[in-house]
Formats: structure tokens, sequence, C-alpha cells
């Protein structure tokens, strides 16, 4: 599966958190270590705000060990909210669009995941996504389809105070149902990052399987969310209960709250 970084805080160079830690997220390209795929070589990509509503995006199909320019970009890129992604392929093509982290309008997202029977069940996650927002799907990926779905449950052109999290939780549970229905069962992972430039969103939730491991670490200039530590001293990260939220809005303490409990799932 994927590795991911999100960052939310003081303005800082992507480099202290992307490349520069000794498990940084090239590393963990190359091996993972909290991975079922070791090696995560299907592409990369970037995410940022800076003096723009609408983040910077670079993604890039070659592995992140190999491209060049990473390293530069992140040494000059400086903001205070962003994604970094290592790609693993899970069935769809290795192509640009395909790379996380996923754009439209304001809003950011990446994920570390999949729909089990994605072929079967890809009309029907695609039906969720509203008229409107389709023409921004580019991609092939049930990543950037559940992203389109999720700002079409509340979070673009609604008429009442956007809600990432209600938003999220009520795409996650008509995904439950899907997985779920004619008694397949299918695995369903949804280890994802959200962002609409200001607060930050992380969630780790599955159903029929074993979440995508998930930490963060909150100290004074900002909180760092990530796949797996960014070194060895694990005494500096707090691992993210399954069926959890971390929620970072500007401002506020960093909170870890329950996200659609799997109780909740089978009362649904």
């Amino acid at each position: 599966m994927c590795r991911w970084i999100a960052y939310r805080g003081q303005t800082i160079a992507l480099e202290h958190y992307v490349t520069e830690p000794a498990h940084s997220l090239i590393s963990q390209s190359i091996h993972a270590l909290e991975s079922t795929a070791a090696l995560n070589g299907d592409g990369f990509g970037l995410g940022w705000y800076g003096q723009h509503p609408e983040p910077g995006l670079y993604r890039e199909v070659r592995p992140a060990w190999s491209d060049e320019n990473l390293r530069y970009l992140c040494r000059h890129l400086r903001s205070h909210l962003f994604f970094a992604h290592v790609r693993a392929a899970t069935g769809t093509a290795i192509t640009r669009p395909n790379c996380h982290p996923f754009a439209c309008g304001r809003w950011l997202f990446m994920h570390n995941g999949f729909i089990g029977s994605w072929n079967r069940l890809r009309r029907k996650v695609e039906a969720l996504i509203p008229d409107e927002l389709y023409p921004s799907r580019v991609g092939t990926t049930d990543s950037e389809a559940v992203f389109l779905a999720i700002l079409g449950a509340g979070l673009i052109g609604s008429v009442v105070q956007a809600d990432p999290v209600a938003a999220t939780a009520r795409v996650i549970a008509e995904l439950v149902r899907l997985v779920n229905e004619e008694g397949y069962g299918e695995p369903l992972r949804f280890t994802a990052a959200l962002s609409n430039g200001q607060d930050l969103y992380a969630f780790r939730f599955a159903v029929n399987d074993a979440a995508n491991s998930l930490y963060y670490r909150s100290e004074r200039k900002g909180v760092v969310v990530v796949s797996e530590p960014l070194d060895s001293d694990r005494s500096h990260w707090t691992a993210v209960p399954n069926d959890s939220v971390v929620i970072a809005r500007a401002g506020e303490p960093v909170e870890v709250v329950p996200f659609l409990s799997r109780r909740q799932d089978a009362a649904e």
C-alpha cells in the first residue's frame, strides 16, 4: 500500500519531513516497514498551499527515489500545509492523473487504501459524484472517485457551512454498504488526508480488513500525520486508533475523535 505525510503548522520547507528524516518518505518508497507493499515505486506527488487559495501540485510517475528534482523542490518549497505521497498501485494504471494528491478547487486529498472488487463497484461509486464535479474525474483510481464524492456530499456548492468529517462519513458509510451488498463482504481500507488549505483532517478506517497504519506527532510548530514514523524514536509518535479522525484546525488543539465505528456500520 501507499505511504504519505501531511503537515499543518508554521511555514517550513517541505524537506523537513519529506526528504531529510532517517526514515523519510523517499526511504519509505524504497523500503516501507509497516506496509503490505515494502516498495512504493508507482509514482509520487506533492501538494502544498501558498499564496493562492488553490493548492500547488507536482506529480510524477517515476519512483520518488529516481526523481532528481524532488530534493530541490522540497528544499525550496515552503508551506504551512502540505501533503506528500508515494504510490503502490492496486490495479489501476501508473499514470500522472492517478498519482496522489488530488486537487479540486481549494480542496486537497490523498489516500492509502482500496475498495475491494473495484472493477465491479466502479460504476456505483462513480455515481456518487455529482454531475457538476464529474468533469474533474480525470484518472481511473478509486481514490479520486471517493474524493470527488466527498466534495459532492456537502463540501462544494453547499449553502450551509462545510463539515468535512460529516461529508466523508456519508460517503464512507455508502461505500461500506456497497462492499457488503449481496453478501460479498469485500475489504475497504480508507486511510486518507483532506484539507481546505486551513484545516487538516486525517482518517483511519477499514471494514472487512485491517486498517492501514497511521501516526501523528503534535509539537509547538505544528502537527504531522504519517503512514509510519519518520525516525526510530517511537516515543514521539502516537498511533491513530482504528475508526478515528485526526482534526487539526487553525488555532485549535489537535483532536482525535471516533469516525464511523463498526457498530455504526452494522446499524446502518
